[in-house]
């Protein structure tokens, strides 16, 4: 019992600091993704910016989450979006501290966002960025982006996740690629579509390589940064006049032209990684007018009607 009693005075007399390097720790123990601890570090960071690293965990309460909101909306001017971001990462951490005993247990609810339509690429901006530059004439650069616009396209894949496919992950034979670093940590196979692999063959016959060898790479043959193929398709994009220049669109274009065209959502979840199916359906709310495409044509009481025309004519 007094093992105890000087282990709960600890707890309250833990300051902020403290209890957020035993919550990296532990999700270091938990084997989170870099990415991850890198997202919850720069969060704290801006959460500093309010609260004093010193401050007492114990004193955290839902009123300092709301002194959070308001700063982020008045001092940072970020969206509501965002908001929610920074939000979900000091929850994990606030939640973990209560879990701890290192604070008094309270809910945290997240602000309602809006959610706008996302932005995707029009059947025209495709045909100008998706039309074949003449490999004699262009640059490796010009034309390993346009392989790599046609991969995103074709497989629907975060950027993260296509710059750390290898080219022994693309079994020709097979039809697949093999996913082995995605934002779920699982390893995932998708469908290798014909026009990719034909794309994807005659781009290794010009850049070579082993199979170790990441199939996007640098100059150096090295895998390749997020931030290096973002500045690869801003310039490539501008240049052919579409001044959407934002990588994840192709996600989001993928997402839509898979639901216009008939798809299976159940099978889009699974291409895309998503482990909850209600993220998935938020791409079948997401596309407003552009699902009014040909309603009439798959809507069973236009059909039927349709057909009862036609009877009655006959």
């Amino acid at each position: 019992m007094k093992r105890q009693v000087i282990t709960m005075q600890k707890s309250k007399n833990l300051s902020i600091d403290e209890a957020f390097s035993n919550f990296i720790k532990k999700s270091k123990i938990r084997n989170l993704s870099d990415e991850t601890l890198k997202t919850y570090h720069n969060h704290y960071k801006v959460f500093s910016e309010l609260i004093d690293n010193a401050t007492p965990i114990a004193d955290v309460t839902s009123d300092t989450l709301d002194d959070f909101i308001v700063y982020l909306r008045e001092k940072r001017k970020v969206n509501d979006v965002t908001v929610n971001t920074y939000l979900r990462t000091l929850r994990a951490f606030l939640y973990y501290c209560m879990d701890c005993g290192y604070l008094k247990a309270f809910k945290i609810k997240m602000p309602k966002v809006e959610k706008k339509i996302k932005e995707t690429y029009t059947n025209d901006e495709l045909e100008r960025l998706l039309k074949k530059p003449d490999v004699d004439s262009c640059g490796f650069a010009e034309f390993k982006t346009w392989v790599f616009e046609n991969y995103l396209l074709g497989t629907g894949n975060r950027v993260s996740t296509a710059l750390n496919v290898r080219i022994r992950d693309v079994d020709f034979t097979g039809g697949t690629i093999t996913l082995r670093k995605t934002k779920s940590r699982k390893q995932q196979i998708i469908p290798l579509s014909a026009t990719l692999s034909d794309i994807l063959s005659e781009y290794l016959a010009y850049r070579g390589g082993e199979g170790e060898d990441f199939l996007f790479c640098n100059n150096y043959g090295e895998q390749a940064s997020v931030r290096t193929y973002q500045d690869l398709v801003r310039k490539y994009n501008r240049v052919r006049n579409v001044n959407k220049t934002s990588i994840h669109v192709f996600r989001h274009t993928f997402a839509k032209n898979w639901i216009l065209a008939g798809g299976d959502v159940f099978r889009l979840q699974k291409i895309l990684g998503h482990s909850d199916l209600t993220v998935t359906r938020e791409y079948v709310n997401m596309f407003g007018q552009d699902l009014q495409m040909d309603f009439e044509k798959f809507n069973p009481l236009d059909k039927i009607s349709k057909s009862k025309k036609t009877i009655i004519r006959m």
